[in-house]
């Protein structure tokens, strides 16, 4: 078999076989990986001076990865975050390839050692609960598409939902009965359970009184009739989040903010970080933690707690207590 014909091979099986199947990634995630490795090849391609067609992976270097990273910033502009994406993606086809390839072992060692970029985590966006009432106050009652609308706002409050996991929802994953719930598809190809409040329930069911009983109807459609995209639901929600009243530090609130605020709101209700590790399908009780560090009102109770005496004024003791306890002195001595 020639290195020709055996990169095209691999990279079928890559994303057919290995990353799809056996990882179970979700199509958003596939798309990302597939464009940080086109975006490769077609430079590697250009920088080899040779068609597309006419990589083998003796052209897969490390050096080739490197000038590839720097041209990503000095020439497209990417941010640092971007960098470190694109990266976190060749270090695993590399891995593949070592795996598949024993020659290809060197190289994807070199290529698992460069350094990631430092970079500021991003901004957690959320809102306040009188912002969150203020929002759904000011949501029109009447109109083809007010039910909708309210609908999916609360859906997304409700359960804290990946955008793309309300894109997919379907009637058959609604369950409606004394304790209504959503199974809800979410990243690694993983399912997991929601409860619904009687309020979201009783919209949703309003909703699909006027659709087919088919169970794998989207639940929440355009005016096509076909299921709205994310960037359908992104629009939604900034239609309804640009007002007046919404500028300011939620400026650019998305669909995610509202999975912040879930999180940050059953935080603040005193559910147990671990339960809201399932509700939202955390595989890492770390990405969960970091709530924990962006709750004003906690960082506020916990301010009170530590509050400095009353004669704060006049400073704390310059004298450690300790050195007026003499028995402690003296022990302190005889060691």
């Amino acid at each position: 078999m020639s290195t020709i014909y055996m990169l095209g091979t691999l990279l079928h099986s890559y994303f057919e076989d290995y990353l799809q199947c056996q990882k179970g990634l979700r199509p958003t995630t596939l798309h990302s990986y597939r464009d940080a490795l086109r975006l490769f090849l077609q430079f590697t391609a250009a920088d080899q001076r040779r068609r597309l067609t006419r990589l083998q992976l003796s052209h897969l270097t490390c050096d080739q990865v490197l000038r590839f990273l720097k041209h990503l910033e000095e020439v497209r502009g990417n941010g640092v975050a971007t960098r470190n994406q694109r990266l976190a993606a060749l270090r695993g086809f590399f891995e593949y390839l070592a795996d598949r390839v024993p020659e290809m072992l060197l190289e994807a060692q070199r290529v698992a050692a460069i350094p990631t970029k430092r970079t500021s985590p991003p901004r957690t966006r959320f809102m306040q609960r009188d912002e969150i009432e203020s929002l759904f106050e000011r949501l029109p009652t009447t109109g083809p598409r007010a039910l909708r609308d309210r609908a999916l706002l609360m859906f997304l409050y409700n359960t804290g939902a990946r955008v793309q996991e309300v894109a997919d929802l379907r009637r058959g994953n609604l369950e409606f009965g004394p304790k209504p719930r959503v199974h809800l598809h979410g990243k690694g190809d993983k399912w997991r359970v929601c409860p619904l409040w009687a309020e979201t329930a009783t919209m949703l069911n309003e909703i699909l009184e006027s659709l087919p009983t088919e169970p794998d109807i989207p639940v929440f459609v355009a005016r096509t009739g076909q299921a709205l995209t994310r960037f359908g639901i992104y629009k939604i929600v900034r239609r309804h989040t640009s007002g007046d009243d919404m500028t300011g530090k939620h400026s650019a609130i998305s669909p995610h903010c509202f999975r912040h605020t879930t999180a940050v709101h059953l935080l603040e209700a005193g559910v147990e970080v671990n339960v809201i590790r399932a509700w939202l399908g955390h595989v890492s009780l770390e990405t969960t933690n970091r709530y924990t560090e962006i709750n004003i009102q906690m960082k506020a109770q916990a301010l009170k707690v530590c509050e400095p005496p009353v004669n704060a004024s006049a400073g704390f003791p310059r004298k450690p207590i300790w050195r007026d306890d003499q028995s402690l002195l003296n022990w302190l001595n005889s060691l």
